[in-house]
């Protein structure tokens, strides 16, 4: 070991004893301060992203019922479908470069970028049918045919947004990890704003229709991109981004069966919720009932996005602590997010529970949908309660590497114990809605129980060595690539 790294190891063993020595108010104070600044700015790119559907959607309401149905159900039904599947698997890099980061392997993170995108675009090219066939998909499942031949040309405009997945979400990965995603917020800012006038200026004003519409749509998922690669290509991550590198080709395999726990492991979850709405479809009243409980997820959507920041800190702060060593400060992180976040969604709770029916004035003036929405009122406060933790656990996972462990949880959970439970409440004890609803809550407080029992029970000391050997590993290899590279150049 030379002078500069004894140097650098001393000064890693300093800091960490000063942390230990401060006060449990000034850890507190401390660890908030690192959590906001992944925490705030994801929770406002999440919700402005959101926003740009919900604005698409507003607009294309006034263009006619056939094309908000066709917008609807390849926004609702294939994008959620592909936006999960890539989401899951970007978030494997979160993990490899989260415990990089913390072990100041900087130059492998600009490396695990790479290697994401090549992972991701493959994976998008493998999905690419399902847009160029949805006309006869939806066809063959039973649809109006006016309102697949509409979907059919929206889901081909749509395959632009497919691809803007990928850089978005692995540069969001890339810059979080990092504590510099404030950009991200600012681009996202910047993309509502453009997207809201171009909605106007071309739907409102120039009389284009869908074609406007979506337009303006893929314009304002590819503004946060351009904006994300400006930053890092000039100059932004001057330690991680080091430029192109062919290592990026090499050792490809274990970041593919990362890649695709975390997919299944956030497709399993984002999936379920889906799920209720299909059920929905074949109660009694089913118009009125998918309203209502339409009514209710959008409500719940824009709370989850609080969850999912809430979420990216957790993973960012626990695989930035377990890179660097700290098991303590990764404990510590875990119990100041998860506790930050029951406290704001227990407050939400509180305000959607005594809210009830008055929620619906904002969408419907619909005597029978507000009725129905102030009826499922309860479970839609206990859903946000339950959203409050368990998609921090599911970060923690996410920042530690066990997508794999939590995949299994998810299956088990989510459809032997609570889909069951859902169908048979709904339909067997006719509760309808409220049954389907309670029975999938139930499978979400159940996996809610196991990751707390989980986390609770981790030996974070070992956790520590796991991602130390991970991130030798792999660093060493693409070092001695890079070794030999250079001596051939």
């Amino acid at each position: 070991m030379d002078g500069g790294d004894l140097q650098e190891k001393l000064l890693e063993v300093d800091e960490t004893r000063a942390e230990e020595e401060l006060t449990l108010w000034r850890k507190v104070w401390v660890e908030n301060k690192k959590m906001w600044v992944v925490a705030a700015p994801a929770i406002f790119t999440r919700a402005s992203t959101f926003g740009i559907n919900i604005i698409s959607q507003a607009f294309i309401g006034h263009i006619g019922s056939t094309d908000l149905a066709a917008f609807a159900f390849v926004f609702t039904v294939i994008i959620r479908f592909v936006n999960g599947i890539l989401l899951g698997m970007a978030s494997a890099l979160e993990t490899l470069c989260g415990q990089a980061f913390g072990a100041k392997q900087y130059e492998m993170l600009g490396v695990y970028l790479q290697r994401s995108w090549i992972v991701l675009t493959l994976t998008s090219i493998c999905i690419l049918p399902i847009f160029i066939f949805t006309t006869p998909i939806m066809e063959g499942l039973g649809q109006a045919e006016s309102v697949s031949i509409v979907a059919g040309k929206v889901s081909l405009w749509a395959i632009a947004v497919m691809f803007s997945f990928i850089a978005s979400l692995t540069c969001q990965m890339f810059l979080q990890t990092q504590s510099k995603n404030v950009i991200i917020a600012y681009l996202a800012a910047i993309s509502i704003s453009v997207h809201i006038f171009l909605s106007w200026l071309l739907t409102v004003k120039n009389k284009l229709g869908l074609t406007g519409a979506m337009i303006s749509t893929i314009i304002a998922y590819w503004i946060p991109n351009l904006g994300q690669l400006l930053f890092i290509f000039c100059g932004g991550c001057p330690d991680t981004w080091k430029g192109f590198s062919f290592l990026a080709f090499k050792d490809l395999w274990p970041v593919i069966k990362l890649s695709l726990s975390s997919g299944i492991m956030i497709c399993l979850e984002f999936w379920y919720n889906t799920a209720l709405i299909f059920l929905t479809g074949y109660m009694k009243n089913a118009e009125v009932a998918i309203d209502a409980i339409s009514i209710c997820l959008n409500i719940n959507g824009w709370e989850m996005m609080i969850a999912f920041g809430f979420m990216a800190a957790s993973g960012v702060r626990v695989s930035n602590e377990l890179g660097r060593g700290n098991a303590k400060a990764a404990k510590f992180s875990v119990i100041i997010t998860v506790l930050t976040s029951f406290i704001i969604g227990f407050c939400l709770f509180l305000f959607f529970l005594f809210l009830k029916e008055r929620l619906a004035y904002i969408f419907t003036e619909d005597k029978e949908v507000i009725q129905a929405v102030g009826d499922l009122s309860p479970l839609l406060a206990v859903s946000i309660l339950l959203n409050s933790v368990q998609p921090v656990l599911s970060g923690v996972a996410i920042g530690a590497g066990w997508q794999g462990v939590v995949a299994y949880v998810n299956i088990g959970c989510y459809y032997i114990i609570g889909l069951p439970v859902g169908l048979v409440l709904g339909y067997v004890f006719h509760f309808e809605v409220h049954g389907v609803w309670a029975g999938m809550l139930f499978g979400t407080f159940v996996q809610t129980v196991v990751l707390c029992i989980l986390t609770y029970k981790t030996d974070w000391d070992n956790q520590v060595l796991i991602s130390q050997n991970r991130v030798n590993k792999w660093a060493t290899v693409d070092t001695q690539e890079s070794d030999i590279n250079t001596s051939v150049t």
